[in-house]
């Protein structure tokens, strides 16, 4: 029976995080489908680019909460069992990122399965480990993003700053935290370089898109001064 309720937990935290949520949102309020605007991803900085700041917050805030709710349920299904408790996020980030409601096929027949880069849910997970780290990895996270200017940056310093606080408040023996718990960050983390395969590339090659202010400066030094022409 707990072996079946642990399955259950793992399956379910994929279903939920396999729910597009950046699709939904700018579906709802542009009628576009985000899958074909720039990086075709659907978590919150391209809803952001796809349907404005409003728009990528919502789904941000959707994203985390579907970590939080794959920890949540492994608490109450499973409880005591601290296994399910981090692979149950897991699982969220992976059907966030790998999401079977997106599957299609492309212009050449070929089965397509789309989804975000994992930050968003991953912050979730570690959120629901341990509520109050949300006050600081969002705060750094809204920082890095529109300070550096780099939403993949961003979305792969997260899970490396929680498991420095997991690892820190684990070595001290504050609260909870537990050894466990670094080793969900540290999962994590890798999902989210195998899936910002491209824009690691891109970040080497000095090809990397911006977003916030840094964007629109760039933008504003490729635009021609219409009074020269």
């Amino acid at each position: 029976m707990q072996i079946l309720s642990s399955i259950g937990v793992l399956v379910l935290s994929y279903l939920v995080g396999a729910i597009p949520m950046g699709y939904i949102s700018v579906k709802l309020s542009t009628g576009k489908d985000i899958r074909n605007i720039q990086s075709g991803r659907t978590g919150g900085t391209n809803a952001m680019r796809a349907a404005g700041l409003w728009v990528g917050i919502i789904t941000s805030f959707a994203d985390i909460a579907k970590g939080v709710a794959g920890v949540w349920m492994a608490q109450r299904l499973v409880p005591g069992n601290v296994w399910i408790e981090i692979l149950a996020p897991v699982a969220a980030v992976i059907g966030h990122n790998y999401s079977i409601y997106s599957i299609r096929k492309d212009e050449d027949g070929h089965i397509q399965i789309s989804g975000g880069a994992g930050g968003a849910p991953s912050v979730g997970g570690a959120i629901g480990l341990w509520y109050p780290i949300i006050f600081i990895l969002v705060p750094v996270g809204v920082l890095i993003l529109f300070g550096i200017g780099y939403a993949s940056v961003a979305t792969m310093s997260l899970p490396l700053i929680a498991a420095l606080i997991f690892a820190y408040r684990t070595t001290m023996g504050i609260g909870s935290s537990s050894w466990y718990h670094v080793l969900y960050c540290i999962i994590v983390e890798l999902l989210i370089l195998w899936s910002l395969r491209p824009n690691i590339k891109r970040l080497i090659n000095g090809t990397e898109r911006l977003v916030g202010w840094r964007a629109r400066r760039a933008n504003d030094r490729n635009t021609p001064d219409q009074d020269s022409s």
